[in-house]
């Protein structure tokens, strides 16, 4: 494999910096300016020291040997930088990219397309792996391996088998939910890495690159403020600082310090701890209308008019790290730390 520019290409055409998108793929970040911040190479890549070094030996060894890398699968909850991966990974390499997500192959001939627009050495991204339909996903199991497809033409006795060769590629998957993706998919990819939630130190870093890149005059102690309100997780602490950046210039605040930091926090409803609305007010059903009872997740989706998915999947694994819910066989119960938070009394007998 011979490394080319990181280029992608778009009927066959070689240009530069935009991504080609199967239709009904959502990009992770929803703005140019999100883009713009994403990191160009492994060592602009903040955090995640482990998953880096590994990485390195892995897309090195490759190198050296002028082979494609073996599959990779990255796993972890949204805003971690998985989609970043993906492009750093064909930026190392040299090759380019096709960018498309589970949900949006949902025939085999989808699939089948894809491959055999690849070239070589090329890195097909899948976001959202767990959610490729069965049929898709077992024609996938022959493309990893053995680099072919088989696919079936007419029905019936009539039917017959068509094999295509297709270009050695690497699939980079990406999934929200690791427990979801089936064994034998799992068991293909040869590296596998979980993306953890960020540390506060290394959140700042990423705050104090973006903010040099969007010319804002951060002073390191807002910096550290937004960091500890962020959730651990990139994606958000850009979106803050943004918003942050918006509340100073309407204000006419040239430089943003803690003060500036704090009041436009307070203002888009990111409390200290980084709770937002909908996380506050699952607390409070948890404790004004239900003290001390556990509450079924259906039911906890209902009083906060929100879907019970999104609920497990994005508030409460944030709130269970901060030690203010848990989940017991019989529904979600607050913690006392919760009743601290909101300013109220313990009620009977709660988990510490």
């Amino acid at each position: 494999m011979s490394p080319r520019r990181d280029v992608v290409r778009d009927n066959g055409a070689a240009f530069e910096p935009r991504i080609k998108a199967d239709p009904g793929f959502i990009d992770a970040y929803d703005s140019q300016l999100d883009t713009a911040l994403r990191p160009g190479d492994l060592n602009e890549f903040i955090g995640q020291d482990e998953m880096k070094s590994q990485l390195r030996v892995v897309l090195g060894a490759a190198l050296n040997r002028q082979e494609t890398p073996d599959h990779l699968l990255f796993a972890g909850p949204p805003g971690l930088g998985k989609t970043s991966l993906a492009f750093i990974v064909a930026r190392e390499m040299g090759v380019g990219t096709r960018v498309t997500s589970g949900p949006a192959l949902g025939r085999v001939g989808d699939l089948a397309a894809v491959l055999a627009d690849l070239k070589e050495g090329d890195i097909l991204f899948i976001d959202e792996i767990h959610r490729l339909p069965k049929p898709v996903e077992e024609l996938l199991y022959v493309g990893m391996e053995d680099f072919r497809l088989d696919v079936v033409i007419g029905k019936g006795p009539g039917a017959r088998t068509l094999r295509l060769e297709i270009p050695r590629f690497t699939l980079v998957g990406a999934t929200t939910r690791a427990g979801m993706v089936s064994a034998p998919l799992r068991d293909r990819f040869g590296y596998q890495y979980r993306l953890n939630y960020y540390r506060d130190e290394d959140l700042v870093q990423i705050l104090v690159r973006s903010a040099s890149l969007l010319k804002i005059d951060l002073t390191a102690d807002a910096a550290r403020e937004v960091a500890s309100r962020s959730r651990g997780t990139p994606r958000l602490a850009n979106r803050l600082l943004r918003r942050v950046r918006d509340f100073a210039e309407v204000n006419g605040k040239g430089t943003v310090n803690i003060q500036v930091a704090r009041e436009a926090l307070s203002l888009f409803g990111v409390d200290e701890l980084g709770l937002d609305v909908v996380d506050l007010e699952i607390l409070r059903v948890l404790c004004v209308q239900y003290p001390g009872r556990p509450v079924g997740l259906s039911s906890l989706s209902v009083s906060v008019h929100e879907d019970a998915g999104t609920l497990e999947e994005v508030y409460e694994p944030f709130l269970i790290q901060r030690g203010m819910l848990v989940r017991t066989p019989r529904g979600r119960v607050a913690t006392e730390r919760a009743y601290h938070h909101l300013g109220l009394e313990v009620s009977g007998t709660l988990p510490l």
